[in-house]
C-alpha cells in the first residue's frame, strides 16, 4: 500500500484528499479494538527506537512538550501532536494555519472559528480521531510526553520530520509503524511544516508518505 498527501492545515480542515489519505492510513492498522472504541489501545508494545535529543537552547535542556506553546517550531509541532493524541480538536485547530501566498495573507486558527461547530471543524475532528490511533503508543500514558528535537529554520519557516518527534520516548514514525501491517522501517515518512505568523508559530502543512 502507498499513500501520499500534502495539504496545509487550515486546509487540513477542508481537504477531501487529506480525509481520504487518513482513512487509508488507519486502514493499515492492525488494532481493531482501537477503531471500535476510538480510543488508543493499552495492549501490545511499540518497537522502541532511540529518540531525538531534547532541544538545547543556550546550553540548557528545554524539552518541547505539548502545553499550548507556540514559541518555536518545535514547540508548536509538539503542541499539535499532543492535541491529536488527546483528541483535542480545538487545540489542534488553534495551532494550525496557512502561510501567505502571493496576494493571499497568512491565516491562523482563531477562538471563534476553532470553537465553532462548523462542518470544517467537524471534519477536522474526524481526521484527528483517525490520526489519534496511529500517533498513540500501544502502551499509552495518561499524560503523553511529546518532545521535538531542534530543527533548522529559514525565513520564519521550518520542517519537522517524524523521526525528530518522540511520544513517551518512542519516535512518531516507529509508533505509526507499530500500528500497521505490512509496512517496514523506512516506509513511513511524516513531516510537519511550521511557519511563523506574526509572533507565534503555526503548523501549516502535514506531509505524509507511506509505503
Amino acid at each position: 500500500m502507498s499513500v501520499n498527501y500534502r495539504t496545509n492545515t487550515t486546509g487540513w480542515i477542508a481537504g477531501v484528499a487529506l480525509t481520504a489519505a487518513v482513512t487509508a492510513l488507519s486502514g493499515c492498522s492492525d488494532n481493531k479494538e482501537a477503531h471500535a472504541t476510538d480510543k488508543p489501545s493499552a495492549h501490545g508494545s511499540a518497537s522502541s527506537h532511540p529518540g531525538p535529543r531534547d532541544t538545547a537552547v543556550g546550553g540548557t535542556k528545554t524539552p518541547q512538550t505539548g502545553v499550548g506553546d507556540q514559541s518555536t517550531p518545535e514547540a508548536v509541532v509538539a503542541t499539535l501532536v499532543t492535541a491529536i493524541i488527546k483528541g483535542d480538536t480545538k487545540q489542534a485547530c488553534l495551532v494550525s494555519g496557512t502561510p501567505a501566498t502571493g496576494s493571499t495573507p497568512a491565516k491562523a486558527g482563531t477562538e471563534s472559528m476553532c470553537g465553532s461547530d462548523s462542518p470544517e471543524v467537524r471534519q477536522m475532528g474526524d481526521m484527528i480521531k483517525r490520526l489519534r490511533i496511529s500517533f498513540t503508543p500501544k502502551k499509552p500514558s495518561k499524560d503523553p510526553q511529546v518532545k521535538v528535537a531542534q530543527v533548522s529554520r529559514t525565513g520564519g519557516k521550518a520542517v519537522v520530520p517524524s523521526d525528530k518527534i518522540t511520544v513517551d520516548g518512542q519516535t512518531l514514525d516507529a509508533i505509526i509503524l507499530s500500528h500497521s501491517t505490512g509496512l517496514k522501517p523506512g516506509q513511513v515518512n511524516v513531516k510537519f511544516d511550521a511557519t511563523k505568523i506574526g509572533g507565534p508559530w503555526y503548523v501549516t502543512n502535514m506531509d505524509l508518505a507511506i509505503g
